[in-house]
């Protein structure tokens, strides 16, 4: 059996913790390096890093000014240009949520079904044949986890493509976590603790990120400078548990809206 639990997306970690594999921790030090959203508010798990989930675009077609959010995404300036990875994936069902969080169900699902009557081809299975996609020219921006970007920078140096932080102007970029939490039966708790406390700090965070191209969850430490170069930006500041709270409604509201 297992002592700790770490797995990425925090809708991954409530269905954990709602499930009764994880228990309640108290730690003053994870308390004061990981910020309250970033963590359950019953203290069962704790983000350990940080991953937007941001739009992407073709830099040779479309201007930043152009851009604007998420939800701007479905105008018709954008019909037959528009990428978006499966509704499968945890990423879009926790970035669906957390709209359902903000804007409410109605104006949610108004939204996924203006994206899905602008998209310029089926959906795709992940991030990075979405980005070769728009490299391509089949279409001209999508939205992406930001490492995806920077693993296809890394093969590439010169693609054709930037990242672009939305929604500045009310909530905020989503954001989600890679995060872990201390499973029920662990037969080292103390020491499952003390491993917690340890990637919650500055030099754990650090490596952390910078080896996965992902934003501390300590707010404290900086990015990595190819993370950095990608320009700074307001993130969403729900409670990233959202994503779990309300994964079955999203679900169903993509699967409405024609979101395969």
């Amino acid at each position: 059996m297992a002592d700790v639990l770490i797995t990425v997306d925090a809708g991954n970690l409530w269905q954990a913790a709602e499930q009764g594999l994880l228990v309640k921790v108290e730690s003053e030090i994870l308390d004061d390096q990981i910020p309250a959203h970033l963590r359950d508010p019953q203290g069962r798990w704790y983000g350990l890093s940080v991953r937007a989930r941001t739009i992407v675009y073709a830099t040779d077609r479309v201007t930043p000014a152009e851009l604007s959010t998420y939800e701007a995404l479905g105008e018709p300036q954008w019909k037959g240009r528009l990428c978006l990875r499966t509704s499968k994936k945890v990423y879009n069902q926790s970035l669906v949520a957390t709209m359902i969080e903000s804007l409410g169900e109605t104006q949610a699902e108004a939204v996924v079904k203006s994206w899905v009557a602008n998209l310029a081809t089926p959906v795709f299975s992940n991030d990075s044949k979405l980005m070769q996609s728009i490299s391509a020219g089949q279409c001209d921006v999508g939205i992406v986890n930001s490492y995806y970007f920077g693993r296809l920078q890394d093969k590439d140096a010169n693609i054709p493509l930037a990242l672009y932080w939305p929604n500045q102007k009310d909530r905020g970029v989503h954001i989600n976590i890679s995060g872990a939490g201390i499973t029920r039966h662990s037969k080292n708790p103390e020491n499952a603790l003390r491993l917690l406390e340890w990637l919650a700090s500055k030099k754990a965070q650090g490596e952390i990120a910078a080896l996965n191209k992902e934003f501390p969850a300590n707010p404290n430490v900086p990015p990595a400078p190819q993370v950095v170069s990608w320009g700074t930006f307001k993130a969403d500041t729900i409670n990233v548990e959202v994503a779990g709270k309300l994964q079955v409604d999203a679900i169903k509201l993509m699967d409405r809206a024609g979101y395969r």
